[in-house]
């Protein structure tokens, strides 16, 4: 809180938080944004052009790094979570991440951290074993940063939002439609101009522009640090769910109690990590529950902390229970990602064979064709936030007009279209490749890259639907103590599509014709599409299975009234709509 004075003289506070911290929190995720997608969207034109990477080792090379960077959030969330809290891991991981920025950026400088220059038409040499070693200790020194800042930055600011006070919790779900359109303009200025800096100046100033940004970005973060509500860490979570495990394994042979009631609840143990509610009781997952039956030798007195090793509250078994219903909704989103990860390998080495000029003189980069996901994103989250979500609120009387589960389905239904589309879009292209007899060759394809504008804006407005009803199904359904961890899994459901993209790739690679390593034209690259189209058809089986079938956490808000397991009024499921 921070004292003001008021009109009598007397000291009066102010509550931290809300839309006055909006602009030192989205400016810090905008410059991260800007400096990994300015490099991640180009990275293969970098790889293939200036290291010399064949171009599915550079493919694969994408992937990885996408996942590696998608899965440090897990420890990002672990420190934030239970140590040092929001604030300061995101500001340690800025600091991190600016330093891989800027050893990327020199390394992209000086020429000694490159193989020689050489035409299309020679034998490259390929970077050296120095000069990979560089490569990846920058990628993994931004990879560690983003680990800290995109788990963190997306919690930390629905945290400025107090979901007790009914005059702020409507105004969580419109912070996750805002926080991912910033998170978007971020982009395509990356995909756009970024793209055009690496292309046409160079990859010092390339690289550099989005390392300068990233410092900018770290100033105004820190300087708002007294407007923020800061929650403080709670403990481990993983701890808390590993001691749940371990006291239901060690009472497996115990009989189950009679009434649910007569589990253990300790309000004051509690606390800390219940602050808006407390889980309650639920039916699924029975074993589990015997962490909390008090056995003989376990009579525990008023104010006395059980062994957790041994004995936990229901409310800590609930919040295993949570998570475990949570992981299905969240393997759903693995191919999405897989298909999604293809528009910065295989779609970009296409627009690079097409004919990509505006006007005689003006060319689009390759890289820059993500320009036409990005807008497509930013229009329909636009649309959705002022249109859709006022006529849909009409019919299903939801403030957010649809559930994040429904959101989520019309994504992954558009993901299918934009694979589909996409395969028939390379039908096109060799076939203006087959007439013009250049299936051979490496020159430009006399056909306009814009045909392949369909599947990128089909991929973005997937995005706008499924990527942040994903966000906001983690946010909401998480045990409120594990909110950083939830943002965590979000990111890890993207690196577990890159590591599925990059084992789908090599086995393709390996065992078919379909992706060769120097010219597509004289592969298959729309069977690969459409592989990647079936699969996410029966992902979408899959989902609407899992979805029908979820269970909403059931939690009761402090009110003073106790209500043992029953569900009546004070308690309220975990889909605040």
């Amino acid at each position: 809180m921070v004292e003001m004075e008021g009109k009598d003289g007397h000291a009066k506070k102010k509550q931290k938080g809300g839309m006055v911290t909006m602009p030192f929190i989205f400016a810090n995720e905008a410059c991260e944004k800007l400096a990994v997608v300015g490099f991640n969207t180009n990275m293969i034109s970098y790889l293939t052009s200036q290291l010399h990477m064949p171009l599915t080792q550079a493919a694969n090379t994408l992937t990885n790094f996408g996942g590696t960077s998608s899965l440090t959030p897990l420890l990002g969330a672990f420190f934030s979570d239970s140590y040092v809290g929001r604030f300061w891991t995101i500001t340690v991981a800025s600091i991190i991440y600016q330093i891989g920025m800027t050893t990327l950026t020199i390394s992209a400088i000086l020429p000694n951290f490159r193989p020689p220059p050489c035409n299309s038409d020679q034998v490259c040499e390929e970077a050296d074993t120095g000069q990979l070693a560089i490569l990846y200790l920058s990628l993994f020194l931004t990879a560690l940063g983003s680990g800290g800042i995109r788990p963190c930055v997306a919690a930390f600011g629905a945290d400025q939002f107090d979901e007790t006070d009914p005059n702020q919790s409507t105004k969580i779900w419109r912070y996750f439609n805002w926080y991912y359109f910033v998170m978007g303009a971020s982009m395509l200025l990356a995909v756009t101009v970024i793209v055009y800096v690496q292309d046409n100046i160079g990859w010092g100033w390339g690289l550099g522009i989005p390392a300068m940004a990233m410092f900018l970005s770290m100033v105004p973060f820190i300087l708002g640090y007294r407007l923020y509500r800061n929650l403080d860490p709670a403990g481990s979570p993983f701890t808390r769910l590993i001691q749940v495990m371990v006291s239901a394994f060690r009472k497996r042979k115990v009989q189950m109690v009679s009434d649910p009631k007569l589990l253990y609840r300790n309000d004051e143990l509690d606390g800390p990590i219940s602050m808006g509610g407390k889980l309650l009781h639920t039916k699924h997952m029975k074993f589990l529950d015997k962490a909390a039956i008090v056995v003989e030798g376990e009579d525990l007195k008023p104010g006395q902390a059980p062994n957790l090793w041994r004995l936990n509250t229901v409310h800590r078994v609930e919040e295993l229970k949570t998570v475990i219903r949570m992981g299905p909704i969240w393997a759903s989103g693995i191919i999405l990602i897989t298909a999604y990860a293809q528009q910065n390998t295989f779609s970009l080495q296409q627009a690079k064979s097409m004919n990509r000029h505006i006007t005689n003189s003006f060319q689009i980069p390759a890289g820059s064709m993500s320009v036409f996901t990005m807008s497509a994103m930013l229009t329909t989250i636009v649309l959705y936030d002022r249109v859709f979500v006022h006529i849909a609120r009409k019919f299903t009387g939801l403030e957010r007009g649809m559930t994040f589960l429904q959101r989520m389905g019309i994504g992954f239904v558009i993901s299918i279209l934009a694979t589909l589309v996409a395969g028939f879009a390379e039908i096109k292209r060799k076939h203006a490749a087959s007439d013009n007899g250049l299936i051979n060759s490496h020159q430009t394809i006399p056909i306009s890259v814009f045909w392949l504008a369909p599947q990128y804006c089909l991929h973005g407005i997937a995005e706008a639907f499924m990527a942040i009803g994903h966000l906001e199904f983690f946010y909401d359904q998480a045990p409120e103590s594990m909110k950083a961890t939830a943002m965590a899994l979000f990111w890890t459901a993207i690196s577990a599509g890159n590591y599925v993209s990059t084992l789908l790739v090599t086995l393709v690679h390996k065992f078919s014709h379909w992706l060769p390593d120097d010219n597509l034209n004289k592969g298959k690259l729309e069977y690969f599409y459409w592989l990647i189209t079936f699969l996410q058809a029966i992902n979408l089986i899959y989902y609407l299975w899992c979805a029908k079938f979820y269970t909403f956490k059931p939690i009761q808000i402090h009110s003073g009234k106790e209500l043992g397991d029953s569900m009546e009024d004070g308690v309220e499921l975990g889909n605040k709509v």
